[in-house]
């Protein structure tokens, strides 16, 4: 049985373990801070339940049963022909947990990170074993949204990209390559694309909050559930994406020529935007959306399996 070591027992870490678990790997979970991978026992078998109850894990025992909490990092290594490195987000943590991995790890065993932000060359360019490490981010919660983005340093191997997209492919992920180094790789620039626009819009008093949401889930997510922005222009014009682009463009280059810029981030216009969506949710009533919103992403797995591609 293969085995992996997940580094890290907060939300993306328990995650990866239930991921990696359900597809028949033994997990050893760590976490530095004493009995935090203890307790994320406990919510891992209940979530491995719920995604049973949506057809999303075969076996939740059985799942459950081989994630094990380890009490230092050499146990969790053990063995372990994978890693996937969950700490806090800093280039200093990322750098003192990859050189422990580095020196303990089997030298054959793949190094990943699920940093958002983190390029891999700030924090491997030291390591013997630098060729084995990578980016592998999440979508959060990666249990429920699949895609993992894949990115090298100028110094990893080609074979270690492959290795891991296998991997990832093979535990029911869906794994992208990004080519090369660049800040925020593929996801976070898309969406924080659209998230400067929204705050942009918002803030300016061009639309509300809300109704800017409906935009987006009852409008452009329904499209992008199931299609990317290349296949949606493909079809909206007759002539495909070349007939689009001369149709269209000339209206999106007006409107790149003023993009939304840093200071939809600004104080004043935070502002204006928490007013006019309103009352703060206390801590139960976040929890009780993320279990909601937990609940709308495995019902739309579900239906996304069931559907030909």
């Amino acid at each position: 049985m293969a085995k992996v070591a997940v580094i890290g027992a907060g939300l993306i870490g328990r995650a990866w373990a239930m991921v990696f678990a359900r597809a028949g790997w033994e997990v050893a979970l760590y976490d530095a801070v004493a009995g935090v991978a203890d307790a994320g026992l406990t919510s891992i078998a209940q979530e491995l339940r719920a995604l049973a109850e949506h057809g999303l894990a075969d076996d939740p025992a059985g799942a459950a049963a081989r994630v094990r909490a380890t009490p230092d990092i050499a146990a969790a290594l053990d063995g372990a022909s994978f890693v996937q490195e969950n700490v806090p987000e800093t280039v200093e943590a990322k750098r003192a947990i990859f050189a422990e991995l580095d020196q303990r790890g089997a030298s054959d065993a793949i190094l990943a990170s699920s940093t958002s932000a983190i390029v891999a060359s700030l924090f491997t360019e030291e390591l013997a074993g630098r060729h084995r490490c990578l980016v592998a981010h999440p979508v959060n919660p990666p249990h429920l949204v699949p895609l993992v983005e894949l990115v090298g340093s100028p110094w990893t191997a080609r074979e270690t990209i492959e290795r891991a997209k296998m991997v990832y492919l093979a535990i029911g992920q869906v794994p992208i390559v990004v080519r090369r180094e660049i800040e925020g790789f593929v996801l976070n620039r898309l969406q924080g694309a659209l998230l400067a626009e929204a705050f942009r819009l918002v803030g300016d008093g061009v639309v509300s909050p809300q109704d800017l949401d409906k935009t987006v889930k009852d409008g452009l997510g329904l499209r992008w559930s199931f299609m990317g922005p290349f296949e949606t222009i493909e079809l909206n014009a007759p002539g495909g994406i070349a007939d689009y682009c001369a149709r269209y463009t000339g209206f999106y280059r007006h409107l790149q020529a003023a993009p939304a810029g840093p200071e939809v981030y600004g104080e004043s216009n935070v502002a204006r935007i928490l007013a006019a969506w309103g009352d703060a949710p206390g801590s139960e009533q976040l929890a009780a959306r993320t279990r909601w919103r937990d609940q709308r992403l495995a019902a739309l797995r579900v239906h996304k399996k069931t559907q030909a591609t």
